[in-house]
């Protein structure tokens, strides 16, 4: 799930690097579009404007009255974020429903509605989609993902014939999905053979969702592994974890590495689509629109500066514990869903 975040001090550029980083793959910001006070890219090929700025599906679940969370996704879409994240199993349904009652009164043609769906088997996926939309309130979403593509075998059971696959190529052929993505947080190497499988059966995704954070370049990155392929192939790139659940963010906060604005100019600077990040109150959403509001690539020193403070901390992936421990695998506790 993406994270949320402590409210930043200031909106300080990074400082000096104390040692060097690792050296990295060059990369590009691609183009950004203000309006007011919200910037916007590409969705990769799909030719759609999306905020960069997304709305986490997981902490919209987390407040206690529901009126709450459906003034918070309101806000966030009166304020111009266009792109919103969810998941079937986001607290029990409770997420995509909440969201489904925020986007009635017009506010869902006003927005780029993203859901993911854990069934590896045609059936599963079918049914699962299917409550997705029933909760969303809505005909379609515009982008189903598969969710926590984190085992090798994965992409094996997605395309193999009556895999998930087959389920969500029929919801786009009959207007349910327009887009189809994957998302993983274990493993890059795990997100290159869902990639491979794909090439392998013909099949091009239209995006993938992965952890970028100022942590991620020191440790199993996907920064370095799967982000310069993605650039190269056009898939739009969903950026998630940019807080690692608070852990990154604590991290950073007690031992002076990196503002909560600092790390989301970062996550933003790469050729990312959508930087995903949880907001469970609206001081979090206040610091995102500040991050969109100041936001300027930052440069090549001031990556480094970013990357070489943390660069200790990050070797081991203490504080990605998403790759490190199943504590953030929800297939993996509930096998179940996977069908």
């Amino acid at each position: 799930m993406a994270g949320g975040g402590a409210l930043a001090k200031d909106t300080a550029q990074a400082r000096l690097p104390t040692d060097a980083p690792t050296t990295l793959t060059p990369l590009t910001t691609p183009p950004t579009v203000r309006k007011g006070d919200m910037v916007y890219r590409t969705l990769g090929r799909t030719g759609e404007q999306v905020s960069l700025i997304g709305l986490g599906g997981a902490h919209i679940g987390y407040q206690r009255e529901e009126q709450e969370s459906i003034r918070l996704i309101r806000s966030a879409v009166d304020r111009g974020i266009t792109f919103l994240d969810n998941c079937w199993d986001y607290n029990g349904g409770a997420s995509e429903a909440r969201m489904g009652k925020a986007l009635q009164d017009g506010y869902r043609q006003k927005v780029f509605l993203m859901t993911k769906i854990d069934g590896r088997t045609r059936e599963s996926a079918a049914r699962q989609l299917d409550e997705s939309l029933g909760r969303l309130q809505t005909d379609h979403v515009d982008l189903i993902q598969f969710h926590e593509i984190l085992r090798m075998e994965d992409p094996d059971r997605i395309f193999a014939p009556g895999g998930a696959l087959e389920a969500m190529v029929s919801a786009r052929q009959a207007g349910k999905v327009r887009f189809i993505g994957f998302t993983g947080h274990k493993d890059p190497l795990v997100h290159l053979r869902m990639l491979e499988v794909a090439d392998r059966h013909g099949f091009r995704f239209d995006t993938v969702q992965m952890p970028l954070n100022v942590m991620d370049a020191h440790f199993r990155s996907f920064r370095e592994g799967v982000l310069p392929v993605l650039a190269r192939e056009g898939i739009g790139v969903l950026g998630m974890k940019t807080f690692g659940d608070h852990a990154i963010l604590d991290h950073a906060l007690k031992n002076n590495l990196a503002t909560p604005i600092e790390m989301l100019h970062y996550s933003m600077t790469l050729p990312t689509s959508v930087v995903i990040t949880g907001m469970d109150r609206m001081e979090i959403l206040d610091q995102a629109l500040e991050a969109a509001r100041t936001f300027k690539p930052l440069t090549q020193e001031q990556v480094a500066a970013l990357l070489a403070r943390t660069r200790v901390a990050a070797l081991e992936g203490a504080y990605e514990r998403f790759k490190t421990t199943t504590q953030f695998d929800g297939t993996a506790h509930n096998p179940q869903w996977l069908g």
